[in-house]
C-alpha cells in the first residue's frame, strides 16, 4: 500500500509495467560474504520498498541500511523490481530471488529450489543451515490494493457484510486463498522444513478487530474477520507478532503509515486510519517466537515532504526473531 493510494499507487502500475520489460532474474550467487549460518537464530524481515525505494533520495542505500541495522537474515519485498531488488542484493552481498515485478527477497542465506509465483506471492527454499542442511520454505506477498478495508470501514461506515463483499472485489480474499492452498501442505511438513509467509497484505488482521474497532473515526462493536488474515490462519501459520504481543490495544503494531499519519485527500482531509497490514507469518516446530517488532527509524517527515528522508519506505517494517531448533 501507498499513501494517496489514487494517485501514487498510480505510479506503482507504472513502476510495475517498467519492471515487466526486465528480463527475469532467478536466486543470485553472493560470494563475498559466507551465510553464518542460523546459529540457533533467524531473523525474518518484512518490508514495503516504496516503489524500489524510488520515493526517497538514494532509496536503495537507505534500504540496504534498514536491513544491516536490524541484522536480519532474510528480507521479504514488496513494491520493489528486480533491478532494485538486484542492487539491494549486491549492496549486502547477498543472495536475492525476483521472478516477479513486484515481489521478491533478498536472503543473507542461498536459495536452493521450490520457487514458486502465485497471483499475489512468489516463494523459494532457503538454506539456513549448511552445517544440517536445514531449510525453510519462505514467501513474500503483496495483495490487492483497492478498494481498501480501513476506508470502507472508518470513512464510509459499511455493514461488516458489505465490507466482505468488497474484499473480494479488491482480489485479496483470492489471492490469500491461493497462497493458503499453495501452502497448505507445506505447512503439514512445517516440523521438518519451516515455513515463513511475509508481506504487505493491504488489510489488518482478524486478530486486532476481534472485539471490533473503535478509532479513527471507526465504531464497530463485532469482530471483523478480515478474510485475507483468516486464510492464512485457517491454513496453519501463526502471526509472529500477535504471537509476541498478544493484545492489540496494548500493542496495536501499527505499520501503516508513518508518513501518512494526518491526512488523506481522497477524503476530504480526514484521518489516515492506522492499522498493521505487513505481517510475518509462520508454521513449524523449530521456529519459537523470540520478539517481532514494527520498525521505524528516525523521525521521518510526513508526506509530502518526504524525499530527504533517512526511513526509506511510507510503511514500518515487521523484524520478527526466531529462535531456531
Amino acid at each position: 500500500m501507498s499513501s494517496t493510494r489514487h494517485t501514487v499507487l498510480g505510479t506503482a502500475a507504472v513502476l510495475v509495467l517498467a519492471a515487466s520489460t526486465v528480463s527475469a532474474t532467478s536466486a543470485s550467487a553472493a560470494p563475498e560474504r559466507q551465510p553464518r549460518g542460523a546459529a540457533g537464530e533467524l531473523t525474518v524481515m518484512s518490508l514495503n520498498t516504496w516503489h524500489a525505494g524510488g520515493q526517497v533520495e538514494d532509496g536503495v542505500t537507505k534500504l540496504a541500511r534498514v536491513v544491516e541495522e536490524q541484522d536480519a537474515d532474510i528480507v521479504g519485498l514488496q513494491e520493489s523490481t528486480r533491478e532494485a531488488t538486484e542492487a539491494l542484493a549486491e549492496k549486502l552481498g547477498w543472495h536475492h530471488y525476483q521472478p516477479a515485478a513486484d515481489r521478491g527477497f533478498v536472503s543473507r542465506f542461498p536459495v536452493t529450489g521450490g520457487k514458486t509465483q502465485l497471483e499475489g506471492a512468489v516463494g523459494a527454499r532457503v538454506r539456513i543451515d549448511e552445517k544440517t542442511g536445514q531449510e525453510v520454505e519462505f514467501y513474500s506477498a503483496h495483495l490487492g490494493y483497492t478498494p481498501y478495508g480501513p476506508y470502507d470501514a472508518c470513512f464510509d461506515g459499511m455493514s461488516v457484510e458489505r465490507i466482505m463483499e468488497r474484499e473480494k472485489e479488491s482480489g485479496r480474499t483470492p489471492q490469500a486463498q491461493e497462497i493458503a492452498r499453495e501452502l497448505a501442505p507445506k505447512v503439514e511438513r512445517a516440523d521438518r522444513t519451516p515455513v515463513l509467509l511475509v508481506g504487505d497484505f493491504n488489510t489488518p488482521s482478524h486478530l486486532d478487530w476481534k472485539q471490533g474497532k473503535r478509532d479513527a473515526g471507526c465504531a464497530y462493536d463485532k469482530p471483523v474477520e478480515w478474510p485475507a488474515t483468516k486464510a492464512v490462519e485457517d491454513a496453519g501459520l501463526k502471526d509472529s507478532f500477535r504471537e509476541a504481543h498478544p493484545d492489540p490495544a496494548a500493542e496495536p503494531g501499527h505499520t501503516w503509515s508513518p508518513v501518512a499519519p494526518e491526512k488523506n485527500a481522497d477524503y476530504g482531509g480526514r484521518a489516515e486510519p492506522q492499522d498493521r497490514i505487513d505481517f510475518v507469518d509462520y508454521a513449524g516446530s523449530k521456529l519459537t517466537v523470540k520478539d517481532s517488532r514494527a520498525v521505524v527509524t528516525g523521525d521521518p517527515a510526513r508526506m509530502p515532504d518526504h524525499a530527504s528522508n533517512s526511513w526509506p519506505t511510507d510503511h514500518a517494517a515487521v523484524v520478527t526473531t526466531f529462535a531456531v531448533k
